[in-house]
């Protein structure tokens, strides 16, 4: 009789402190995550109405016919159709991916070959003075960057008085009013602002490398282009990944460098759709179209940096 009316009021009693504990542990998990929250939710409500609303707000103005004043006309995908379609919205996005070679590919290769160079030289004090005078035009704004190279792209300007000081007179010519030769001029300004960012990138990446690695390879006879080759650019993948990104980016989404040196001239040879976005907006009071254009930037770029980040993560 004392086993069979103990029991039953036993179990309870032997089950309480566990489920006190799981609600314990619960509600340390729930005051954790609001902690979290809260945290976030200051950022979370600035991307909010600095990034989503106004992404929200283009993708809505795209659909309309509007000059930015007066009532709009809801003209659906005519917008999208006419950027799609028409030659000189299409050329601006080709003068963007071109840019790509000037702003993304010349900057990695030279940022990577210099700081090999000064990995294979370790010279005191050589590296502090490179890395310095690399990262000089990162401090400068892209538009006074481009305002000085438009001096020296000029008539009379520096590259035409080196041309001429090392008798290549014949190809002196007034650079960024040419129209062969502007969209190369304004990439090598691209060119000169990405190098710095990629080599300090770079260079600090190098660093984390073992250094008994390259003492191994230098044993087992390895040279310079091999130990580049093999080890360097293996051991750099995670950062080159980071400086192709956001060159590219910088490349598709550039607009200060080119609206300071041509604005995007001679005639559309150097336009690229961050110029004519703003000058369809903004000059031409076609937001709709401006808008549209915006967005397929906006696609075209996440279309391409999404499988680099990709590649880039794959081991």
């Amino acid at each position: 009789m004392t086993s069979t009316a103990h029991t039953p009021q036993a179990a309870p009693a032997r089950a309480f402190p566990h489920r006190a504990a799981t609600r314990a542990r619960r509600s340390s998990h729930a005051k954790r995550a609001l902690t979290g929250w809260l945290f976030v939710l200051p950022a979370a409500a600035v991307y909010t109405v600095f990034v989503l609303r106004p992404l929200l707000t283009t993708i809505w103005y795209s659909l309309y016919n509007w000059d930015g004043i007066s009532v709009g006309s809801w003209v659906g995908l005519g917008n999208y159709r006419r950027v799609l379609t028409d030659p000189q919205l299409l050329s601006s996005i080709g003068h963007a991916f071109f840019l790509i070679a000037f702003f993304t590919v010349l900057p990695v290769i030279g940022g990577l070959l210099v700081a090999a160079l000064l990995q294979e030289i370790r010279i005191h004090g050589l590296g502090t003075l490179t890395r310095t005078m690399l990262f000089l035009p990162q401090i400068i704004p892209g538009a006074a960057a481009a305002v000085a190279w438009v001096w020296m792209f000029s008539s009379n300007g520096t590259v035409n008085q080196l041309l001429s000081a090392v008798g290549l007179g014949g190809l002196t010519r007034s650079w960024l009013g040419d129209f062969d030769w502007a969209l190369p001029a304004v990439g090598i300004i691209g060119t000169w602002l990405g190098l710095g960012f990629c080599t300090i990138l770079l260079m600090a990446g190098i660093g984390k490398i073992d250094i008994s690695i390259y003492e191994a390879a230098r044993i087992d006879g390895a040279g310079f282009f091999s130990t580049f080759r093999y080890v360097t650019v293996p051991a750099l993948r995670a950062e080159i990944g980071v400086c192709v990104t956001v060159t590219i980016i910088a490349a598709l989404a550039s607009f200060d460098i080119v609206f300071m040196s041509t604005q995007g001239g001679p005639g559309y040879a150097t336009t690229v759709p961050g110029v004519l976005v703003y000058q369809l907006g903004f000059t031409e009071s076609r937001v709709g179209l401006a808008s549209a254009l915006a967005v397929v930037l906006t696609g075209l770029i996440l279309l391409v940096i999404l499988p680099i980040q990709r590649f880039f993560r794959e081991k």
